[in-house]
This record gives C-alpha cells, sequence and structure tokens, in this order.
C-alpha cells in the first residue's frame, strides 16, 4: 500500500501540521490501495506562504524560462505516461484503455497546448498611446475533481504556470495518487521552489481555506454546483477571482435526417464512457417522437453489449464509479426514474451479474422521459442515459435549452450547416457536431449553473492573466 502522507509544498515533501491521516480505496474492489493526510488551515498557510514568496520571481521570469520548464515538465511527463495510467485505473476505476488512451493523454495535451500558445502569445500590446499589459494574476488555488484527474490537474496548472502564477493544488481525496504523482514529476523537472505546492485534503477544510486565504488572487474550481457555490461563497469577502467548471446535462439532439443507428448506438456509448462520470456527458438523447421506438432499441443493445468489468482487464468497456457516495446516489436516481414513470430499456438497480464486489452499476438507457422528470433535471454521473422525445426543431431547441445546466450540447444531422444552426441556439459553453471529438486548442466552460470563465488553450490562459493599462506608455 502507498504511503503518500507528504505534502509538496516549496520545492520539498513535507509532514503535515497534524496526523489526520485518510485511505484511498480501490473502486473496483473496495482494497486501500494508499494513505494520505488531510490537511488543515496550517498547512495551507505554509503552501500559500511559499507560493507568494516564490511569484516575486516567477512572475518576472521571461517567456523562454517558463516555456522551459513546461518543456521539461512534458518530457517527465511522457517518461511516465504509462505510470499514470495505471495510477488512474487503480484510484478511480477508468479502464486501463480509456486511462492509457485518454486519461493520461489529456493531461500531455493540455501541456502540449499551453507550450504552442505560449509560443506566439502577445502579453503586450501598444493601442493608441496605451500600453495594454497582461501579468499574472498572483498566488492561484486550483482545486480539481476525481473523474478526469489529470484532465483537470494539466488544465489548471499549465496554464498558471505559462501566465507566471504561483499555486497550491488541492486534487480530490478519492483520486490523490495522480496528483501526487504530477508533483514527483515538477519536482524531477525542477519547478522552481514555491511555484507548485500541494496540500491533500477535503474540500470543507483545504478547499475552503484555499478559497477564503487572503493571499490567494485566484481559485480555479472543477467539481459539482453545489461545492462551486460553496468556493464562491468562501472568496467572495476577499473579492479574488474565481473560475468554476461545474456540472453539466448535456442533450444531444438527433434530426430526423441522422443515421439513426449509428448515431443512438455513438450518444450512448459516449454516455456511457468513463462510466457515465463526465461532466459534459451526453446524457439527455433528444429524439424525433416516432423514431422513439426504434432510437430505444439501438439504446438498449449498445447498452446490454456494454462489458462493465475490471478496469484492469483488457477489454472492458466500463468500470466502477469512483466511490461508495456516487454508487449510492447513482442507484437511488435510477430507482426515481423508475417510479417516475419512465420506461426502462436497459439496465436497472443494483450490481451487474457476476459483479459482487465493487461500485459497479449497470449501463442503463430509459426512455419517453419528459424533461421535468428527476432523471432528466439532476447531474446522475453514472451510465444513465435519458431519451426524450421532441416534435419539431423548435421544440428539440427549447428542450436542450430547458436546464439550469449548460457546458455542452451535441447535435447530430446529415446537413451540417442545419446542425451548425441549432448549435448556435443552443445555451451551453461548447456543442459537439455529428460526433466531433474535443480540440484541446478550443475551450471548455460553462453557462449558467455550469460554471464561469473557460479552461484550455489560450482562452485557459487569459484567465490567470489581470489586464493593466499603461497609459502613456505606447
Amino acid at each position: 500500500m502507498q504511503d503518500c502522507r507528504r505534502f509538496y509544498i516549496d520545492g520539498m515533501w513535507v509532514d503535515p501540521a497534524r496526523v489526520n491521516d485518510f485511505t484511498v480505496v480501490n473502486p473496483a474492489n473496495e482494497e486501500p490501495i494508499a494513505t494520505i493526510s488531510l490537511g488543515g488551515a496550517a498547512d495551507v498557510d505554509r503552501a500559500v506562504g511559499a507560493a507568494k514568496r516564490a511569484f516575486e520571481a516567477y512572475s518576472e521570469t521571461s517567456v523562454e524560462t517558463r516555456l522551459e520548464l513546461l518543456k521539461r515538465i512534458l518530457k517527465v511527463y511522457q517518461s511516465k505516461m504509462m505510470g499514470m495510467a495505471d495510477t488512474i485505473s487503480r484510484e478511480m476505476g477508468a479502464p486501463c484503455s480509456l486511462s492509457r488512451k485518454a486519461q493520461a493523454p489529456a493531461g500531455l495535451a493540455h501541456l502540449l497546448e499551453i507550450v504552442k500558445v505560449l509560443e506566439h502569445f502577445e502579453f503586450e500590446k501598444v493601442k493608441g498611446s496605451t500600453l495594454m499589459r497582461k501579468e499574472p494574476i498572483g498566488v492561484c488555488g486550483l482545486i480539481t475533481p476525481w473523474n478526469w484527474p489529470m484532465n483537470q490537474v494539466a488544465c489548471k496548472v499549465a496554464p498558471a504556470l505559462a501566465a507566471g502564477c504561483t499555486m497550491v493544488l488541492k486534487p480530490s481525496e478519492m483520486a490523490p495518487l495522480s496528483a501526487y504523482l504530477f508533483a514527483q514529476i515538477l519536482h524531477e523537472a525542477e519547478a522552481p521552489p514555491g511555484v507548485f505546492n500541494l496540500v491533500n485534503g477535503d474540500g470543507p477544510t483545504v478547499g475552503a481555506a484555499l478559497a477564503s486565504h487572503p493571499d490567494v488572487a485566484m481559485v480555479s474550481f472543477t467539481g459539482s454546483t453545489r461545492a462551486g457555490i460553496a468556493v464562491a461563497i468562501a472568496a467572495a469577502p476577499t473579492v479574488k477571482r474565481v473560475t468554476q467548471e461545474l456540472g453539466g446535462k448535456s442533450a444531444n439532439i438527433l434530426l430526423e435526417d441522422a443515421d439513426f443507428e449509428s448515431a443512438v448506438a455513438q450518444g450512448a456509448q459516449e454516455c456511457f464512457r468513463n462510466t457515465g462520470q463526465s461532466c459534459n456527458a451526453p446524457t439527455r438523447m433528444l429524439v424525433p417522437r416516432a423514431r422513439m421506438g426504434e432510437a430505444a432499441r439501438v439504446a438498449k443493445l449498445t447498452a446490454e453489449n456494454t462489458k462493465v468489468g475490471d478496469p484492469l482487464a483488457e477489454g472492458t468497456g466500463i468500470g466502477p464509479l469512483a466511490g461508495k457516495s456516487q454508487f449510492e446516489k447513482v442507484q437511488r436516481l435510477i430507482s426515481r426514474g423508475i417510479e417516475e414513470g419512465a420506461t426502462l430499456a436497459a439496465g436497472g438497480t443494483g450490481r451487474p451479474d457476476g459483479l459482487t464486489k465493487g461500485y459497479f452499476v449497470k449501463p442503463t438507457v430509459f426512455a419517453d422521459v419528459r424533461n421535468d422528470m428527476t432523471i432528466a433535471r439532476e447531474e446522475i454521473f453514472g451510465p444513465v442515459l435519458c431519451m426524450i422525445p421532441y416534435e419539431n426543431e423548435e421544440d428539440a431547441v427549447r428542450i436542450a435549452n430547458d436546464t439550469p445546466y449548460g457546458l455542452s450540447g451535441f447535435v447530430t444531422s446529415r446537413d451540417k450547416e442545419r446542425a451548425v444552426r441549432i448549435a448556435r441556439r443552443i445555451r451551453s459553453g461548447s456543442v459537439h457536431i455529428n460526433g466531433a471529438r474535443v480540440d484541446f486548442a478550443g475551450c471548455f466552460g460553462g453557462y449558467k449553473q455550469s460554471g464561469n470563465g473557460r479552461e484550455w488553450g489560450e482562452a485557459g490562459l487569459e484567465e490567470f492573466l489581470e489586464l493593466k493599462a499603461i497609459f502613456g506608455g505606447g
């Protein structure tokens, strides 16, 4: 069992101020795999102090110096990719194929993209007689989730480093081991002491201490909308910048001219991917009412052909949910869907056949869902697809936007121009046309209760910068 009790502060591995051990559990077998420490306000003070001292020098480093650091991190990260993928699979249950092809590579992709951005980014520009200057905002508190751990760590750390900021990272206590490895990567890449710091802990303690700390200039948070509200409240008295990537309930509009067999199968697979634990998952599939029966049959077959099992076994389609509380939440919401009258086309409550241990759930499909049902309103964060009928294009757009969330959306049609026209009307931070994959050069973030601010690429870098006007400096 791994011993990960120490925190990374000021370029060193240090003991916590107070002993508070926490056991990290493998969700596939419910066995302990590591011990971490849950930090407190004193640990946050120490880490923020180190970051504050380091900011004075690091904020003044040249772009070339920051590029050299990022390229060193890239090189070390690449050398540890397989170990990172294995760590992610063990700590949060992603199938090894997903960890190797997407989870670990996502961290690498963000590092590669920020290098490209930084090589051409203009930190100063003259407008009239004024010098417009973009400067690092200061010490940043970075709070990351367990579902895509390296994607979220890298898409915050990389632009913060590129901007000239220093930082304290608090990863999820449910999946902290990949972040622990990431800290080792930065240490090996010779990140200057105090520029990057890591303190493990829970949200109500370490997260709240970071969000409220007077020497933290910005908090970048990814997690649930409920937790995001708590972060914003804690940050408000010090008027710090808060960027949030929160929950989602993304609509996947299949227009009547789509190739339904492939579109439904692809949409269901994307919903089930990562065991449904993706904030931008297309969990609401909108289909023409006359084609609901056809679409439900394809989705049912897709669910039944999705192999659930050991994340370390080759051929596994989806692994377990990340923890016990998440398992119980998904079971409760599946039951609610049945109680409220949705048609259960596949799956249901309980573990899949043959799996008696671990937080495994059945890939579940509900047909004939109304958009006012609980399963259509709440973010389930499990492999549960809600199929909602619509009458016409206007009705589809109305249903898609009838949600407190606005993180992502999907439109499928043989007519790309029509699909793009509809995408422009969807109130979400991103929309996928005909199954298009994410583009790390683009941006990611939400409308409404899905958050504020943007991550990835140039847009992500801008979040870590302050804009200064030097009048007469042009």
